[in-house]
C-alpha cells in the first residue's frame, strides 16, 4: 500500500498540468491565432467551466460508483490530453481554441475528483495526509505549465502542449497499470439519482462540505487576482523593482508545501480542527489585508503573502477528507464529486462579484470582501460535532 500513494499523487500531478496548460501561452495564443480580447476571457474561463459541467455529468449520472476508478481516470486522462494537443494538428480558430480548453477541462473532472476517490479507497487511516499530498500534486500541476515556458524561452507555444499532453497520457496509464482496487472499494450496480440529495441530508456530510464551499469561495479569486493585489500595493507605494509575476508564481507555489504539511499535521491534531484553524487564519489574512498594503515594507507585504498562499490551500484537502470519510461509501465518489462541482461554480461567482465590486470600491479595500467564504464555512463548521474524523 506504501508504493500505491506515490503513484496516485504523481498520476494526479502529470494530468493537472493540463489545467493551466492555455493560460500559459496565452500571449502566444493571442498573437497566433489573432484573439479578440473578449475571446480571451472566454478561453481563460472555458476549463473552469468545462470541469462544472463535467463534474456536474460525472455527479449526477453516478459514473464515479458504477465503474472502477482507476480506468476512468485512465481514460480521461487520454481524452484530455488530446483535447489538449488538438489545437495544434486543427484547423484552429478562436471557436476551437474555447471548445478544446472545455473539453479539456470536462475530462479533468474525471481525474482530479477522481484521483481524490481512488486515494480514499485505499485509505481511511491517513487520508488527510494522502489527500494533502494530492492537492499539493494539483497546485504543482497548474504551476507546472508555467515552468515549462519559462524553462527556455526559444521553446515554441506548442512545446507546452505536447509536453503536458505526454505527462497526461503518463499518468493515466501509470494510475491504471500500478494501482490496484482499494480496500475500501465499492461498486454501484445502477445509478442512484437521489444520492446528492440523500448524501446533502446526513450533517455530518452537510458541515465540512459546506466549510469547503466557504474556502473555495477564497481561493480561486485569491489566486486570480493576487497579481492586482501585488499591482495595487506596487502603485500605492511607487515601487518599480518588484516582479510580480515572480512573487506569484512562488506564493501560489508555496502552497503546496502547506498542503502537505497540514496533511500531516492533521494525523496528531485531528482533520476537523486543522482545518478549521486554516479557515480562520485565511480569514484573518482578508480582513487584515489592507493594513498590509497600506503600510508594510516590501519584504513584511512578501512575508504575509506567502502566508496568506499557504494557509488558503491548507485546509482543501482536509475538508475534501472530511467529506469523504462522512459520505455514504456507496456513493462516495459521486458526493466527491459533486461537491467540486459546486465548489468551483463558486469560484465563477465569486471572481465575477469581485470584478463588479472592483470598480465601486477603493482597491486597497477590495480583499476584505472573500472572508465572507471563510466566516461562512467557519460558521457551518462550529454547533454539536458529529463529525467522523479518521487519523
Amino acid at each position: 500500500m506504501k508504493k500505491v500513494l506515490p503513484v496516485i499523487v504523481i498520476s494526479q500531478f502529470f494530468c493537472t498540468s493540463l489545467w493551466f496548460a492555455g493560460n500559459a501561452i496565452l500571449p502566444d495564443l493571442t498573437k497566433h491565432f489573432h484573439l479578440e480580447s473578449h475571446n480571451i476571457a472566454h478561453f481563460i474561463s472555458a476549463v473552469q467551466f468545462g470541469f462544472i459541467t463535467g463534474t456536474f455529468t460525472f455527479a449526477l449520472s453516478g459514473i464515479v460508483d458504477r465503474f472502477v476508478a482507476t480506468r476512468i481516470f485512465f481514460v480521461c486522462s487520454i481524452l484530455a490530453a488530446l483535447c489538449n494537443i488538438s489545437i495544434v494538428f486543427l484547423n484552429t480558430n478562436e471557436a476551437i481554441l474555447v471548445i478544446s480548453r472545455f473539453l479539456t477541462g470536462f475530462f479533468l473532472a474525471g481525474i482530479y475528483p477522481v484521483g481524490m476517490k481512488i486515494a480514499s479507497d485505499h485509505y481511511q487511516k491517513g487520508l488527510g495526509k494522502s489527500l494533502g499530498l494530492l492537492v499539493g500534486a494539483l497546485v504543482l500541476g497548474t504551476a507546472f505549465p508555467h515552468f515549462l515556458k519559462g524553462f527556455n524561452t526559444n521553446y515554441s507555444w506548442t512545446f507546452v502542449l505536447y509536453a503536458t499532453s505526454s505527462l497526461s497520457i503518463l499518468g493515466g496509464l501509470l494510475m491504471v497499470s500500478f494501482v490496484p482496487k482499494g480496500e475500501y472499494s465499492t461498486i454501484g450496480k445502477k445509478i442512484n439519482f437521489r444520492a446528492i440529495s440523500q448524501g446533502f441530508k446526513i450533517k455530518k456530510f452537510r458541515k465540512p462540505a459546506l466549510g469547503y464551499f466557504g474556502h473555495m469561495w477564497e481561493l480561486y479569486t485569491f489566486w486570480a487576482f493576487l497579481p492586482a493585489l501585488i499591482l495595487i500595493y506596487k502603485t500605492n507605494h511607487h515601487l518599480s523593482k518588484i516582479n510580480i509575476s515572480r512573487w506569484s508564481f512562488i506564493i501560489i507555489a508555496f502552497g503546496s508545501i502547506a498542503c502537505v504539511i497540514s496533511g500531516y499535521i492533521s494525523q496528531y491534531f485531528g482533520t476537523k480542527r486543522i482545518a478549521v484553524i486554516a479557515l480562520f487564519l485565511s480569514c484573518l489574512c482578508c480582513l487584515t489585508s489592507p493594513l498590509f498594503i497600506l503600510y508594510a515594507n516590501e519584504i513584511a507585504l512578501f512575508l504575509f503573502l506567502l502566508f496568506w498562499g499557504m494557509v488558503v490551500i491548507a485546509d482543501s484537502p482536509l475538508f475534501s477528507t472530511l467529506v469523504a470519510q462522512n459520505a455514504p461509501t456507496e456513493s462516495k465518489g459521486t458526493l466527491l464529486t459533486i461537491t467540486n462541482c459546486i465548489g468551483f461554480s463558486l469560484t465563477i461567482i465569486s471572481i465575477q462579484l469581485f470584478g463588479i465590486l472592483s470598480e465601486i470600491i477603493n482597491s486597497v479595500y477590495l480583499f476584505v470582501f472573500l472572508s465572507i467564504g471563510p466566516i461562512f464555512g467557519l460558521i457551518t463548521m462550529f454547533g454539536k460535532d458529529e463529525i467522523l474524523e479518521i487519523k
